[in-house]
């Protein structure tokens, strides 16, 4: 996510998409799904079985978008992925296994900092500047974006305040190539990438020479592929009977054991371990969501996921990320509940 000081829920829907037609809204008349602006493709699956795959504003099947912060969920995925095979000692393991140099800072506190504390957007450590008009180009040309983040005095005690951090969950990567001894997508490519069958993939580098796992120089898949990643949360980290992400790192992830309240995405929505958590009409869903509306929603009670795209494009983001969250997941939601067809 790019942003972190607006809320993503609107209380006025503005545009609504449509299936085959359109989908009639409460306050406006039926919208042409393709002519919804900024709306590039939307994918969902049921029972493991693809239901609805459409692209929009003339984007193809084979594109990859820009999914900004989805890339932090994904992360999480590798993050136990290595830890199950004994690369990284556990969640609670403290920074300073990485990065030494925290034992010489005055503050004695960042000696405590935990890797599970980083994943929840809790670690207390200083932030890119997102208030500041270009702050985050600033923060992407920094050569030493770790040593920015570790040196500075903290914003809060590590544990005690959820703040939304980017620049904190860059260090996800970074710890993941000290641990793992292979750059992040390569890591990635070998052990969920590829077992998924995905391989379209783009991915740049920062200015440290690691990919980033927040979302700023972020990964771009296809939609589509976005609903195999989802699966793995509806069948104990398996993809077509194969073990991909650890049983047990799943059951964290849909249920950790630490959570914190967030203004972000659907309204009371709770954070822990780079997704979000809600409960839905009676369903608990667990979720990715990225800048400008790029949202990864699995419902296990539904044995559904769905991925959406759209255009990242600032000055009206949060239009789409609510325009989203109060008319067009609602109205997939809804059909397949009630076991309708889009």
């Amino acid at each position: 996510m790019r942003k972190t000081l607006v809320s993503l829920v609107l209380t006025t829907i503005l545009y609504v998409p449509s299936s085959a037609q359109s989908i009639p809204t409460k306050d406006d008349g039926p919208v042409q799904l393709d002519k919804v602006p900024g709306l590039y493709s939307i994918a969902v699956s049921v029972n493991d079985t693809i239901r609805y795959d459409r692209h929009f504003n003339g984007t193809k099947e084979e594109d990859v978008f820009d999914d900004q912060s989805l890339t932090k969920s994904m992360g999480s995925l590798l993050i136990g992925i290595a830890i199950d095979k004994g690369l990284i000692p556990g969640l609670d393991t403290k920074l300073t296994n990485w990065f030494p140099q925290i034992k010489n800072d005055p503050d004695k506190r960042k000696q405590d900092i935990t890797l599970r504390q980083v994943m929840n957007q809790a670690s207390g450590l200083h932030h890119e500047d997102l208030d500041k008009l270009g702050g985050i180009a600033e923060y992407l040309a920094l050569t030493d974006p770790a040593g920015f983040v570790l040196n500075a005095p903290l914003l809060s005690t590590p544990g005690e305040v959820f703040h939304y951090n980017n620049a904190a969950t860059h260090l996800l990567g970074i710890i993941l190539t000290k641990s793992t001894g292979m750059d992040v997508l390569s890591f990635a490519k070998k052990n969920l990438l590829d077992p998924l069958g995905i391989t379209k993939v783009e991915w740049v580098k920062m200015k440290d020479g690691y990919y980033d796992l927040t979302g700023l120089e972020n990964i771009r898949l296809r939609t589509a592929d976005w609903l195999k990643i989802g699966s793995l949360l509806l069948h104990d980290g398996k993809y077509q009977g194969k073990p991909i992400v650890p049983k047990n790192w799943i059951a964290q992830v849909l249920h950790p054991d630490v959570l914190y309240h967030t203004e972000w995405g659907f309204r009371g929505s709770q954070y822990g371990l780079c997704w979000y958590h809600i409960t839905y009409k009676g369903q608990e869903m667990t979720y990715g969501l990225g800048w400008g509306g790029q949202f990864l929603v699995v419902v296990p009670g539904l044995k559904m996921v769905l991925a959406i795209n759209q255009s990242r494009e600032d000055q009206n983001a949060i239009r789409r990320a609510g325009r989203f969250l109060e008319a067009i997941f609602p109205h997939f939601f809804d059909a397949v509940s009630q076991g309708q067809p889009f």
